[in-house]
């Protein structure tokens, strides 16, 4: 039965709800913000409801509302009918290579996580001696990257000191026993400030592991920093200033991942965590030069990092390889039983490590490639790999952009408190394209056009799935075309990769492949494959170089 707001509101406010003051004119005014039209009956009508809404509104504002508080509602990007085998490719171990002692450890600055893990396994390399030569490597590149929120030398030396102990007594976690890593600075973490990249929250203390930190901690990883992102998830500028990419430090990184993929892409990590929502690892990975794994969206939990969109935040690995990556989603997918969008689905990076991709068929964004010349050596470079290349479109029967209305929306639900008391005067970055204004048009949007939004987002997810067929993946240009916001609604993964020798002005560019969701072995076996064979990967910044020789 449904009763109607004026028949509720005495059941529902013990007292009387602070009642704001407009007329019939601010209503035709507000619906023409929605595209609509009333007549003066239908006005007149519409006001004492529309007051009592208001009020009803005004009535919820004192309570206040954590970052951490999930909406009653989750997404999920599997169609009705899908399922997904939970190991699909045989089991393919990860070889070790001969450890061999460099006279300097900075010479391992770039190297990759199966030759740190077999000098730590051999104990030619103490996890102590590891941390400490990645502590004095991120400091240096930080002067010139503005990539670190925050060092965690206290809690990293005491992990590694643990990590050396267990090792003498014959344990050993796993490919990730101690290796230096660095976290998004949303993700939280004990003892240390969680800033979000904002001065409103520089000192905001969050005094419990995030989920993934926790997990990585677990497998052994230390922990070395916090790296900077675009205040509040957006862009490379924080309040420590705009971080730089290591080719060339005149230039932003991109974001919101910014010092992520700054660190790794320098050397000066051999990995850290990042975030997308619209784009947050694919790009500063491609403005860095570095290797992204953007999960489907319900791999990895999000617990204990920040919510900017909880349908379309997704947590991933940054690293310089495919198959670094790989090992470190392994160990931070599957449910924690706090967020209620991820679902039970095993990755291993032992599936995925596999060399054959002959006989797959591969899907390719064929006017993306005709526009994107530069990249149409990857099409010839998966075809010698034995690939079949199939040329397909994206459904193009909704316009996307309008659909960014969710992430909007969603948004400014996360961070209202900012836009109602005027702290949003105080973020860095101030211009119509900024999340203070974004906050502040979001506050316009009707719930009935966010939902529309949601149920036409149902649509394009079936259609891309039934577009996709029997194909293992489709590759593209990462940008100039509408994969890149298509997927980001609908959750399926991708991975990004250097495609090309390093630009005169900058880094390489990148190319990305795009995968069914839930089937992130089959996709990293496809990249790992074409990135092994292709060796874009190998090319490196000098920046790191140069440093060293003034230290």
């Amino acid at each position: 039965m449904y009763l109607p707001l004026a028949a509720l509101v005495p059941l529902v406010f013990l007292q009387a709800p602070p009642q704001p003051v407009f007329g019939k004119e601010e209503l035709r005014a507000a619906a023409r913000v929605a595209a609509l039209e009333f007549t003066d009956a239908e006005l007149a009508l519409l006001e004492k409801d529309a007051l009592e809404l208001a009020g009803g509104y005004r009535a919820l504002f004192p309570i206040a509302l954590e970052n951490e508080l999930d909406p009653a509602f989750t997404f999920d990007p599997r169609p009705p009918g899908m399922h997904v085998d939970a190991a699909p490719l045989p089991l393919v171990p990860v070889p070790l290579p001969a450890p061999e002692r460099p006279a300097d450890l900075d010479d391992l600055a770039f190297a990759d996580l199966p030759t740190l893990a077999a000098l730590v396994r051999a104990r030619k390399v103490s996890c102590v001696e590891l941390a400490k030569s990645t502590l004095a490597r991120v400091r240096r590149l930080d002067a010139q990257l503005h990539a670190v929120v925050n060092v965690t030398e206290e809690r990293a030396l005491a992990q590694a000191e643990r990590l050396d102990r267990e090792l003498a007594e014959g344990r050993w976690r796993g490919l990730l026993h101690g290796i230096p890593w660095g976290a998004k600075d949303l993700f939280a973490v004990a003892g240390t400030p969680t800033t979000w990249g904002s001065k409103l929250y520089e000192a905001q203390r969050i005094e419990r592991d995030a989920t993934v930190v926790a997990r990585l901690d677990a497998a052994g990883a230390v922990l070395v920093c916090k790296t900077s992102l675009g205040e509040f998830a957006y862009g490379d500028l924080w309040f420590g200033g705009r971080t730089r990419t290591p080719w060339n430090p005149e230039k932003g990184s991109s974001g919101s991942s910014a010092g992520s993929a700054s660190l790794v892409a320098a050397g000066g990590l051999p990995f850290a965590l990042g975030t997308e929502t619209l784009g947050s690892i694919v790009s500063p990975c491609t403005a860095c030069g570095a290797t992204g794994i953007r999960p489907s969206f319900g791999r990895v939990p999000r617990t204990g990092g920040m919510n900017l969109s909880w349908t379309m935040d997704k947590v991933g690995p940054i690293a310089r390889s495919v198959l670094d990556a790989s090992i470190v989603l392994e160990a931070v997918v599957g449910p924690d039983g706090a967020d209620p969008a991820v679902r039970y689905m095993p990755f291993r990076a032992r599936e995925a490590a596999a060399r054959d991709v002959r006989g797959w068929r591969v899907g390719y964004l064929a006017g993306a490639f005709e526009r994107a010349r530069d990249d149409a050596h990857v099409l010839d470079e998966l075809r010698a790999l034995g690939v079949e290349l199939v040329p397909i479109d994206l459904p193009d029967d909704v316009p996307l952009e309008p659909l960014l209305v969710i992430l909007t929306a969603e948004a400014a639900t996360a961070f209202d408190a900012l836009t109602r008391d005027g702290r949003d005067d105080q973020m860095a970055w101030q211009a119509p394209q900024a999340w203070p204004n974004t906050f502040r048009a979001a506050r316009l949007i009707p719930a009935v056009e966010y939902l529309r939004a949601q149920r036409l987002r149902t649509r394009v997810m079936r259609a891309l799935d039934a577009r996709l067929g029997d194909l293992r993946a489709f590759v593209h240009p990462t940008f100039g075309n509408a994969s890149l916001v298509m997927t980001n609604l609908t959750g399926h993964p991708a991975i990004v990769c250097p495609s090309s020798a390093p630009l005169e002005d900058g880094a390489p560019r990148s190319i990305t492949f795009t995968g069914r969701v839930d089937r992130e072995e089959e996709l990293v076996r496809l990249a790992d494959v074409w990135q092994r064979a292709s060796g874009f990967h190998r090319a490196h910044p000098t920046l790191e170089a140069a440093l060293r020789k003034v230290k």
